[in-house]
């Protein structure tokens, strides 16, 4: 604590405190009176709680003092020393984006494309990967969800976090390279609400295999029978068709008319061809035996699968008056269907190309009523079966 002291060969007074861990005396003109004092010691209270406050200005108090100027000097030492300079977002973004290619589908690399391009580039391009702040990511977020996709609705959750995806990749590679902390630690994805499946019904899928044209019902057989994805299906070559082992290889897809590897290592797989399947693709082997792929056009190429849809799939449903519904609901069909025959969940998410029981369950379970009843029954049977058994009697217990 400081103290206001008199020098015995004048008589004058001056501070003593410290101050950045450094002694300080200051000297005053004023002669050592009882006035002064008390003067000088509520100067040094204020001083002091600067001091505390880290408000205090050595200089503003002392302007004339040596201990001003050098406080003032490290000060600006301080000042002078800043952040290093980081590349413009454009610049570290096309840097990103040529190494990360090697590593992508060609889709998906043409959608980061056209999310940098029509996104990402137009907000943050001119700015220095280093000076993104957390609150500039968020404010880009929210205005996101103002913006109007191609049928005038609102982008929904889920697009915006595939918009956000390569901002979060490229903000956290950047920090990493360039040593400073990701504004984008501890900003979560936005919830996305989950997707109901409309799978058809047994009925349904008869009306549709009996209804549809000819030359399509090997076709749609196989889509609701083996739960294939549509890239999958219409991928698929005669040399990863088994009939020997009465299987299906499911190697690549078709993707934007390109044939890719599969996406994981849970795609990857066999499927088992039930009786209908496999008579499906005996009788498909008769038509499409001497082309390259299974299902294809007249000339030997793969289906176009919109015009598939807009041609066949959709007038067949009106025709027939059910409900509008994408191709990629005859997989949860086939799916529904094996649950509710009773097949094993994991052979059942080994075919669909999961890699645990979890999404099977947590997507298809209602449609099966023997997974989701509530009312208590299967409990009630199983008690009253063990209740009403009658205990061995005591003879029976001493020839045990």
């Amino acid at each position: 604590m400081g103290r206001i002291v008199a020098r015995p060969e004048t008589g004058k007074l001056f501070f003593d405190f410290r101050y950045r861990s450094k002694r300080c005396r200051e000297q005053t003109a004023l002669d050592d009176t009882p006035a002064n004092r008390r003067k000088l010691e509520t100067i040094l209270k204020k001083i002091e709680a600067e001091i505390t406050l880290g408000s205090f200005e050595y200089a503003r108090y002392f302007p004339g003092s040596n201990n001003a100027r050098k406080f003032s000097e490290v000060d600006a030492l301080k000042t002078v020393v800043k952040q290093p300079a980081t590349p413009l977002f454009n610049d570290f973004a096309d840097t990103w984006f040529g190494e990360m290619q090697t590593q992508w589908r060609r889709s998906h690399i043409d959608t980061v494309a056209a999310t940098l391009r029509a996104y990402l580039k137009p907000e943050f391009g001119e700015k220095e990967v280093g000076s993104i702040t957390k609150a500039d990511i968020l404010s880009f977020r929210s205005q996101l969800a103002k913006v109007r996709n191609g049928k005038g609705k609102p982008l929904s959750a889920e697009r915006i976090n595939h918009i956000m995806t390569p901002l979060r990749m490229i903000l956290n590679e950047a920090a990493d390279r360039h040593e400073f902390t990701s504004p984008y630690q501890g900003i979560k994805s936005l919830k996305v609400p989950r997707t109901d499946v409309e799978p058809f019904t047994v009925e349904e899928v008869r009306l549709i295999l009996q209804t549809v044209r000819e030359d399509y019902r090997n076709y749609y057989t196989v889509r609701f029978f083996t739960g294939m994805r549509t890239g999958e299906i219409d991928g698929l070559q005669w040399q990863y068709v088994d009939f020997e082992r009465r299987q299906i290889l499911v190697r690549q897809s078709l993707v934007k008319e390109e044939l890719v590897y599969t996406k994981n290592d849970g795609s990857f797989r066999s499927i088992d061809m039930s009786g209908p399947v496999f008579e499906a693709l005996q009788a498909q082997k008769q038509a499409t035996g001497d082309c390259e792929y299974v299902f294809c056009s007249r000339n030997g190429t793969p289906l176009v699968h919109r015009n598939v849809t807009q041609r066949i799939w959709y007038p067949l449903l009106r025709h027939l008056g059910l409900r509008k519904r994408r191709p990629y609901q005859t997989r949860h069909t086939a799916a529904t269907l094996w649950l509710a025959a009773g097949e094993a969940p994991e052979w059942i998410a080994r075919q669909m190309g999961h890699t645990t029981t979890e999404m099977l369950f947590r997507v298809y379970s209602r449609y099966v009523p023997n997974l989701t009843r509530r009312d208590g029954s299967a409990m009630e049977r199983l008690l009253i079966q063990t209740l009403n058994t009658p205990l061995p009697s005591d003879e029976e217990h001493s020839h045990a």
